[in-house]
């Protein structure tokens, strides 16, 4: 995986896009890998979606739950919010385990009830002036420890990555009383699991132009690409256009619909260099996701080649 040390010895590359090989945006992390055959690409992705651990809601303990929204189906919608907390500092439950401890196990609860607002205007039919806790968002999940989490994670703040993920709405009288047990697990077990949104990856487009296009033609030329792919340059009075920064290009084919420039220019893809984009749910940093799931294809290799090493040679 190729970040901060980009080999300088791969023809076409210079120092301008090297310095864009790897770029994080909020959850969003972009990088190369270079020099590495598509199914490694293809094993790297499928183990970030299906093999890095999160932890997520497996049980939910409903003592009441007088809103319109099933059992079955608060649960699920539960179970699909994401929850900011470290896989790491936790172990996998035993299966068949009902209880849970301090090792394996989040406690949170969601404990909430609709009431009028007295103090609403009599003419209003604003539900956000009419009743109070009306919306049921992630917000209102609180952590509750279980044994002597307080002292294990003094500093911890596990809740859910956003508040704002509405759960149910209910009415005056109506309430949910709900505890729910947070376990550590894996996407290939069930999607909740997965600490990506998407992972995907691309080969490095490569644009080539096989004679100068000048002019009009460039300026043509420039519109049949993203923003940002060519660049017109002045020169001794005439508009030239290079290649800026293939990377951009979405492969749009749109050239090849102009007879004066689909001759001109040739479209092809770097096969060794992949352009990984991974998109976290925000569990874990998308850097650490990364991380984690080197870990695991190493240990896949190393399983490999002890599995090698223990078949007798006949």
């Amino acid at each position: 995986v190729h970040t901060t040390d980009f080999p300088g010895n791969y023809p076409g590359y210079d120092d301008a896009w090297d310095q864009r090989r790897f770029e994080e945006v909020e959850d969003t992390l972009e990088f190369d890998m270079v020099g590495i055959d598509a199914a490694i690409a293809n094993a790297f992705r499928r183990i970030l979606l299906a093999e890095v651990p999160t932890m997520a809601v497996e049980k939910v303990f409903v003592y009441n739950n007088t809103s319109i929204v099933q059992d079955e189906i608060l649960a699920h919608r539960l179970g699909l919010i994401p929850i900011r907390a470290d896989p790491r500092l936790f172990e996998y439950r035993n299966q068949g385990d009902q209880e849970g401890t301090e090792i394996d196990t989040l406690q949170f609860q969601l404990k909430i009830k609709c009431k009028r607002n007295p103090q609403a205007a009599k003419e209003s039919s604003d539900p956000d002036e009419l009743y109070f806790n009306h919306k049921v968002y992630s917000k209102h999940m609180t952590w509750v420890p279980l044994g002597n989490q307080t002292d294990l994670f003094p500093d911890a703040d596990f809740r859910p990555v956003h508040d704002d993920i509405l759960i149910a709405l209910l009415r005056p009288g109506q309430e949910i009383d709900v505890l729910m047990h947070c376990v550590k697990g894996i996407g290939k077990d069930h999607a909740k699991f997965s600490p990506v949104a998407t992972a995907s990856y691309r080969l490095l487009p490569d644009i080539t132009l096989l004679q100068p296009i000048e002019d009009e033609a460039a300026e043509t030329l420039q519109k049949c690409f993203s923003p940002g792919v060519i660049e017109i340059q002045n020169i001794n009075g005439k508009k030239v256009a290079r290649v800026a920064n293939a990377r951009l290009d979405t492969f749009s084919r749109e050239v090849f619909r102009h007879e004066g420039l689909k001759n001109l220019v040739r479209l092809a893809r770097v096969r060794n260099h992949y352009i990984f984009s991974v998109e976290s749910t925000g569990i874990l940093p998308p850097d650490v996701l990364v991380s984690e799931a080197i870990k695991i294809l190493m240990g896949k290799c190393q399983r490999f080649l002890n599995e090698l090493d223990s078949v007798p040679m006949e």
